[in-house]
């Protein structure tokens, strides 16, 4: 019986032995792993494609990444958040590592969709008698509403350009072949972030960001003149120079447009190639009306 107990703790004794010796060759190897990693794993080549605006050089620095990083220890998201926000026209970034020592990144640039003009909503009307709307006592409140628009952000005073999604890619210049938007105001300009706009335009801002989207998808950007967004229950676009289309804010967009464009084909084809007026698609009794320019 002793001889057995015996036997039992040299074996239970030899398996502990043996698993501790397999923890202590675990610890070992990866600690050899991060060593070498972090010895032989070091940036040496850093390769940008796909840029056209912005130079290597430029993709690079605002990556954060230098050469002699190691390659395991960036953290990815990191380096491509850091890119998309310090330039605005990149919308996408894969960054790939390549063993043992190179480092890719391949970016997708946006284009400017649309230029967002200066604009201020009408002056409130006057109250009866000829007042001005505000405190009935007869102060002049109009430094509260000063205030209350501060709070709100600074507008800009000059056109902002944008991609399809709404981000602020940079101030418009003269010639920037965008298409001018009108209706909104941009509050706190900055470029690479989001457009902001005054709460009472939040759902113009977003019938913008639709309607440019559904534009871009149907390959019709090109062939828009102007944007107004200023009525309640539609849409002004000029289409094709000649045409003023009025789409209706309650409908799917992508389906507005395909009957916008069948409607100006049929058009063209039984006025001419002069043919120009109103196509308006907000009537309930036809998908599109026009009504010839006058003149």
């Amino acid at each position: 019986m002793a001889s057995a107990r015996h036997n039992r703790k040299r074996k239970h004794g030899r398996r502990r032995m043996g698993l501790l010796f397999k923890l202590l060759c675990g610890a070992a190897l990866a600690a050899a792993l991060t060593v070498g990693a972090t010895v032989f794993f070091q940036v040496e080549t850093i390769a940008v494609v796909g840029s056209s605006r912005y130079t290597p050089e430029e993709v690079i620095a605002a990556s954060g990444v230098a050469v002699g990083d190691n390659l395991f220890r960036m953290n990815k998201n990191q380096v491509s958040q850091r890119i998309r926000q310090q330039l605005p026209y990149i919308g996408d970034v894969t960054v790939q590592r390549g063993l043992p020592s190179t480092l890719t990144f391949t970016v997708k640039e946006w284009a400017a969709a649309a230029q967002v003009e200066v604009y201020a909503d009408p002056e409130p009307a006057e109250q009866a008698g000829g007042e001005e709307p505000g405190d009935q006592s007869g102060e002049d409140t109009s430094g509260e509403t000063a205030g209350a628009a501060e709070e709100q952000g600074t507008a800009a005073t000059v056109p902002w350009l944008i991609n399809a999604a709404g981000k602020l890619l940079e101030e418009a210049g003269e010639d920037s072949g965008a298409i001018p938007v009108t209706g909104l105001t941009i509050l706190s300009p900055r470029a690479g972030e989001q457009m902001a706009v005054p709460q009472s335009q939040q759902e113009r801002l977003e019938t913008l960001k639709k309607l440019l989207s559904a534009l871009e998808r149907a390959g019709m950007l090109e062939q828009v003149g102007s944007i107004d967004l200023t009525h309640s229950t539609w849409i002004s676009m000029v289409y094709r120079e000649r045409f003023e289309a009025r789409i209706p804010l309650d409908k799917d967009l992508d389906h507005s447009l395909g009957v916008l464009v069948l409607a100006v084909e049929d058009t063209v084809q039984t006025r001419g190639e002069q043919a120009a007026g109103i196509m308006d698609l907000t009537q309930e009794e036809y998908d599109a009306a026009f009504t010839p320019a006058s003149g």
